[in-house]
């Protein structure tokens, strides 16, 4: 006989985590579901090789245990100011203090006691960079690191392992409502798992998905701006003025030609750019970055994204950016790279000018090419006229060997309305974390998720009791 579970859980991700982490301990049944796998058993068959993504369903990298942050370098935003809109949510106090108290229940499981961000002469920064039209933003940070962070989730999975069921390897199909209230989730193989509350909490990975059910259940949306941009690489002294004191530099840029906000994300000192599969049952090649505790490589990545918020009847931000991504990989396989200097001149990078270019690619797999026929000029212009400004800051961003790599897509999902204790229109169903829209990043993340879990724990009677 099927069990009824007191909390079901979709997405093993952060907000999934610290959920699970704020109800194990209250004498309750819970069910963790991801459709990924163990966190031992994330491993991408491809990375650190020449050959091209190999389309696993789901991709290693962004599902599992873990969620899509457990393959980034892991770096803890320790801020109400960016990495999402839990402060709109929840109130400014009320965030700064769940923040504080993600960041403890981290360090407990193994985070380093470092922090970035909080040096003398950041307000320097600040200034030199509103001179070069940037706005930056200092942020308390912490970074695990890829292997740290695999670890720490790892302690966080053994922890959960004996206290909840958890099932990994299960792809749930569709949410069932009765009388306006949730009464189980439907699994991809047909099997019922009834719950008397449900925390969605997909990631990234589950926008579509999440966004699907949503209007199949009526439920209010509003669209997210469209995050798409590339990846750059430069070397690391280009960048250490920043990264030595900030490491993750929160930059932002209003590009002169078309006033589109464009801002710095995931820098990875010392790291190395990878691909990875998203998009769920209709799946694309992406770029993206990781680092690690210790440099592996002498370069330094990071993405910049152009937001762009569109009018009506505009309202598929995921197909769209699902679109742009698509048309990389078929010029390119994959991924394609291309040096500033060949941008700039209006031709593509061939294999032969990337083997005598300085900086060495760290994707190997990436294809030489020509990003113009995959990016349009709105968002090829806004990154170069932000290249330019952080050219004043950092000089040698703006060099003819600085690669670039595309496509980079943030498949945030269209904004739920929420309730401040997260909970939707229908009644017992919350959501919390990245592909809810609530948040962008592992901290606020993880904070959502223990919103939604204390309200159920108020409901039921409950208290949460702390990890140990």
């Amino acid at each position: 006989m099927a069990k009824d579970y007191d909390v079901a859980i979709v997405g093993a991700g952060p907000a999934g985590i610290f959920a699970s982490l704020e109800l194990c301990n209250a004498g309750l049944d819970v069910l963790l579901l991801d459709k990924g796998g163990e966190i031992d058993a994330r491993v991408c068959p491809v990375q650190n090789r020449s050959g091209c993504c190999a389309l696993c369903s789901p991709c290693h990298l962004v599902s599992g245990f873990g969620g899509a942050g457990a393959f980034s370098d892991g770096k803890l935003t320790l801020s109400t100011q960016v990495g999402g809109r839990l402060k709109e949510l929840v109130g400014f106090d009320q965030a700064r203090a769940l923040i504080d108290y993600v960041d403890s229940i981290y360090l407990k499981f193994g985070a380093p006691p470092k922090v970035y961000g909080m040096g003398e002469n950041t307000a320097e920064l600040e200034r030199e960079a509103a001179l070069a039209g940037l706005k930056l933003t200092p942020v308390k940070l912490r970074h695990l690191g890829t292997e740290l962070c695999h670890e720490t989730l790892k302690a966080m999975q053994n922890y959960l392992s004996s206290k909840l069921d958890i099932r990994l390897g299960t792809t749930i199909r569709n949410i069932v409502v009765d009388d306006g209230a949730v009464k189980a989730v439907e699994t991809s193989n047909g099997e019922s798992l009834s719950c008397r509350y449900l925390i969605l909490a997909p990631g990234r990975e589950g926008a579509e998905w999440l966004c699907n059910e949503a209007e199949r259940l009526k439920l209010s949306l509003d669209s997210n701006p469209v995050d798409v941009g590339c990846r750059i690489e430069v070397p690391m002294p280009t960048m250490e003025k920043l990264t030595s004191t900030l490491y993750e530099s929160k930059l932002e840029f209003y590009s002169r030609s078309f006033n589109d906000r464009v801002r710095t994300f995931c820098m990875c000192p010392g790291g190395e750019v990878i691909m990875e599969s998203t998009g769920g049952s209709d799946p694309v090649i992406t770029v993206n970055g990781i680092g690690y505790t210790q440099p592996r490589t002498k370069n330094t990545n990071f993405a910049l994204l152009v937001s762009t918020t569109f009018t009506e009847p505009f309202h598929e931000p995921i197909a769209y950016g699902k679109y742009l991504a698509r048309l990389a990989n078929i010029l390119s396989g994959g991924v394609l790279v291309q040096r500033l200097g060949d941008l700039m001149d209006g031709r593509r990078s061939t294999q032969a000018r990337l083997q005598n270019n300085p900086i060495e690619p760290s994707l190997k797999a990436a294809t030489p090419g020509d990003l113009s026929f995959a990016l349009p000029y709105r968002y090829l212009k806004s990154i170069v006229e932000m290249l330019q400004a952080m050219d004043k800051l950092v000089p040698g961003v703006v060099s003819p060997y600085t690669l670039l790599y595309g496509i980079e897509v943030k498949f945030y999902s269209s904004q739920l309305k929420l309730t401040p204790c997260l909970e939707t229109e229908i009644g017992n169903i919350f959501a919390a974390g990245d592909g809810a829209g609530v948040s962008r990043g592992l901290v606020q993340a993880s904070a959502s998720g223990i919103v939604a879990a204390r309200e159920i724990l108020k409901r039921l009677g409950k208290k949460s009791s702390p990890v140990t």
